[in-house]
């Protein structure tokens, strides 16, 4: 006997994964934060660190490589302006690969937050 829930649950685990392949959008506040490789100069104040990160072992080998940085950079900017600031000096980046994966998974970005007037 075929229930509803046999013939949606295909259906719905597409969605998801489909869903893990795009990068992560900026919020809108998101957008205003600017990533950067040195530290900003003039009246900006440190805010604590900040991490941004996108894949996983389930979705990181349908994700390409370049959506998994622009996710990883772009969860780093939204993180960033919850925290108040707009800028983010970009410390390091990581990718790894889950066990028996075909690449990368997940990328990592890690950042020093800044409010700078």
């Amino acid at each position: 006997m075929v229930t509803r829930r046999m013939i949606a649950l295909p259906g719905l685990l597409s969605v998801v994964l489909f869903a893990g392949c795009s990068a992560i959008s900026t919020t809108p506040e998101g957008r205003s934060v600017e990533l950067v490789t040195e530290k900003p100069s003039g009246s900006c104040k440190a805010l604590g660190d900040a991490v941004g990160s996108q894949g996983n072992w389930i979705t990181g080998d349908y994700t390409s490589n370049e959506n998994l940085l622009i996710g990883a950079r772009n969860d780093l900017r939204n993180r960033a302006a919850k925290m108040g600031g707009n800028y983010v000096w970009v410390q390091n980046s990581a990718n790894t690969n889950a066990w028996g994966s075909k690449g990368t998974t997940n990328t990592t970005v890690l950042g020093v937050v800044y409010r700078c007037e």
